[in-house]
Order: structure tokens, then sequence, then C-alpha cells
């Protein structure tokens, strides 16, 4: 199967020179006819040569952040089928044929490899916390599509690739490829795969804290996006609970006595109203024009081949019809 679909492996890569290669020389015996690309996001170690080594295509991406990486990879890279991995050695090339096979059975737009016994094996019980509190968040706010929606093991088809806003800059691109699918209500797939520790040298670039706050901080930012309505109207009513609690004992004061002696309080109970008032006005236009929006993004992702384009041309020299793929040719 995998034969014939043209294969691209994505392999985003910070400092990854102890596992690199061997990721690379795995994912090229499980699939030996598909592309090995890895990105060197300016690492300052051999994570470079030692790709070239086992290899694959190196590319560098300056602008330091995963986020930047996968905009370039998926912007550079025309494929039918892209597997995109960590380069620290913690998700098993062995699975990419599994995830392949789930994508095309059930014709889905991305495969997650959702993480089996993350807790126990990734050795971080804080990433793991934290990857339980921000899973349930989405669930809440975005659907219930997904259960690991940090999970770097997955597989894409070329539909979603291209037409993936890609905005992000960090650790945050895997909530906004999960977005991104719940929002535009993709075809997407789970499948439970294990996950592996680090081996001795290697190191974790994610910060539990820092990391944490920037993926908190997308999940505001893409709830306002696509959530309009709800993010304003939580504020808007967040303003009006304010504005009652200095409002009613004015309320009361006057019925009481016909006198309203904290006029300062009774005017900024005004202004948080209003304040109230605009807010909800707001999420009511932006979620028209959140609407307007999605349905752009739905138009274009229809747009948008299944199949990466080929151009067919004859061989002088024979009937053999040759399918050019970005460089390289294929008998058909």
């Amino acid at each position: 199967m995998t034969e014939q679909l043209d294969v691209a492996i994505l392999l985003p890569c910070y400092n990854e020179a102890k596992t690199i290669g061997r990721v690379v020389r795995d994912f090229r015996a499980a699939l030996p006819s598909a592309r090995i690309y890895v990105y060197d996001n300016n690492s300052t170690d051999d994570t470079a040569p030692q790709a070239t080594l086992a290899g694959a295509t190196v590319v560098r991406e300056r602008r330091q952040g995963k986020g930047h990486v996968v905009r370039r990879m998926f912007a550079d890279i025309e494929a039918d089928i892209y597997i995109m991995a960590d380069g620290d050695g913690t998700y098993a090339p062995a699975d990419a044929g599994n995830l392949i096979r789930t994508l095309v059975t059930e014709q889905a737009d991305m495969v997650v490899g959702t993480r089996r016994d993350i807790r126990v094996e990734a050795g971080r019980q804080g990433h793991a916390f934290g990857n339980r509190i921000f899973n349930l968040l989405y669930r809440m706010i975005f659907g219930t599509d997904f259960s690991d929606i940090f999970s770097g093991y997955r597989a894409f088809s070329r539909r979603f690739v291209k037409s993936f806003p890609a905005l992000s800059n960090g650790f945050e691109i895997e909530t906004e490829m999960s977005v991104h699918a719940s929002r535009l209500k993709l075809p997407v797939s789970e499948l439970e795969l294990d996950y592996g520790r680090r081996p001795e040298g290697s190191h974790s670039k994610l910060s539990t804290f820092k990391d944490g706050a920037k993926i908190l901080w997308m999940f505001v930012m893409l709830m306002k996006e696509t959530r309009p309505f709800t993010f304003f109207s939580l504020i808007s009513a967040a303003f009006l609970a304010a504005s009652l609690i200095f409002m009613v004992p004015v309320l009361i004061e006057y019925f009481e006595t016909g006198l309203v002696p904290r006029m300062p309080t009774w005017v900024f109970s005004l202004v948080l109203l209003l304040l109230s008032i605009m807010l909800f006005t707001a999420g009511l236009i932006l979620d028209s024009v959140s609407r307007a929006r999605t349905e752009q993004l739905r138009m274009h992702y229809m747009t948008v081949a299944r199949l990466a384009p080929r151009e067919r041309e004859t061989s002088p020299a024979s009937s053999v019809t040759i399918t050019k793929r970005r460089g390289r040719k294929v008998a058909a």
C-alpha cells in the first residue's frame, strides 16, 4: 500500500544528535520508499551531520520554535501522506505503517498516535499532570475528538497539510492542529501507541511552566477566534456580576430612602453594565464573522487535492508512462 503512495517523513529537531541517526535509520527500515526530512532548528550539536549520515534530507529553519518548523515543512514538501514524529526516539518508527493504514482505510485527514502509559514512560510527572489538565480543557471547550492533543506522532493527508494555517510559533502547534480539525469537522482518528523514555543524555526541550503558560494562552486565543460568542459572553457575564454587586446596595438604599448618597458607586456600576452589554454585542457580531471564516476555510480545504499533483509524460524511448513527483520519477 505505502509503495503506491508518496510518503514523506517529517522530523523537526533541536539538539537531538544522540537519537536522530537511529530514528532516521529505523524509519528507513519501516518505510523504505518514504522520503525522510529532518528540519534542524538551530541545533548547537551534531544533529544535522548525524541526520545526513543516516540518509535524511536536512533543511535548516532559523526561526526558533516547533511551530515555525512545522509551518516551513508543510509549505515546502509535496506528498500524498505525511508522517510527523519527534527526533528524540520516544516514538517507534515501526508504528508508522499502522498510522498510514488507519489514515487510508478510514479516509481520515489526521491520525493521532495517542501515547499509552505516558505517565509511567515519560518520567515527568509535571508534564503528565499538565497533559491531563489541558486535554480535559480541550474537551470542554473544543469537543471530544481527541484524547491526547500534545502527541507529536501524527499522520496527515495532503488536504490537511495544505489547508492548515499553522500560526503558532512553538509547542502550541499540536493544539492548533487539533482545533483546526475540530473546527472544520474533519475526519480524524486516534491510534494508541507505545511511548518510550528518552535515552540517557537526551533531555526534553519542553518547560513545564513556561510552555504550559504559552499553551494556556493559545487555548484562550483559539477560543476567542473559534468560539467568540462563548468567549465574550463569559467576560460579559463577569462584568454583569460585578455591576450587580455594586448596583444592588445602591438600589436598596434608594428604595428605602429615596436618595442616592453613593453616586460614584452608582455611576461605576452603570459603566460596568455598559461594558457587559458591549462585550455581549461584540460576541454576537464576531460569532457571525467566525462562522464566515470557518466556511471559507472549509471551502479552501475542499479545493485541495487529496493526492499530490503529478505531471505525466510518455518516454520517447518506450511506451512506459512516467510520473514525476517533485524531483523523482516513478514508473506508473
